[in-house]
């Protein structure tokens, strides 16, 4: 009896889990988007930007911001086209926990500007990234 008890205990939580997760998907690949969208424009507007603009309003050297604008287009592109083209699902986690690190580095840097409601919304984006490393890594990256 014992045993039938744990196999229906089992096979219950198995389909709930299933139900589920499509609508999991769904809302990893809404994220996703809308954070592919975010860095994207981040990331090309530290590319095109001039570095003097850019200096006078972030206190780091210009080059850096600009390798920041590089890994920030490579971070959207990484969230969006493994999935699309099916390769590789491991580098859908990679780049959304890449780019919760330069999200963090973000909080920090606003932070030790003094500012701290502007610091929210790289908190926010990155609390986003680590729901995606986190979905694509346990639930698959369908």
């Amino acid at each position: 009896m014992r045993n039938t008890v744990s196999v229906q205990l089992t096979s219950g939580s198995a389909s709930s889990l299933k139900q589920r997760k499509p609508i999991l998907t769904s809302a990893l690949w809404i994220i996703q988007g809308l954070l592919a969208l975010l860095f994207l424009f981040a990331g090309s507007m530290k590319l095109i930007v001039p570095i003097q603009m850019l200096t006078a309003q972030m206190p780091l050297p210009g080059l850096f911001l600009q390798f920041i604008g590089v890994a920030e287009v490579a971070g959207a592109i990484g969230l969006i086209l493994p999935g699309l083209l099916r390769i590789r699902p491991i580098l859908t986690p990679l780049a959304a926990c890449g780019l919760l690190i330069i999200m963090i580095g973000a909080t920090v840097v606003t932070l030790a500007g003094g500012e701290v409601v502007p610091a929210l919304l790289p908190l926010v984006m990155g609390l986003l990234c680590a729901f995606v490393t986190y979905g694509r890594r346990s639930w698959g990256s369908a």
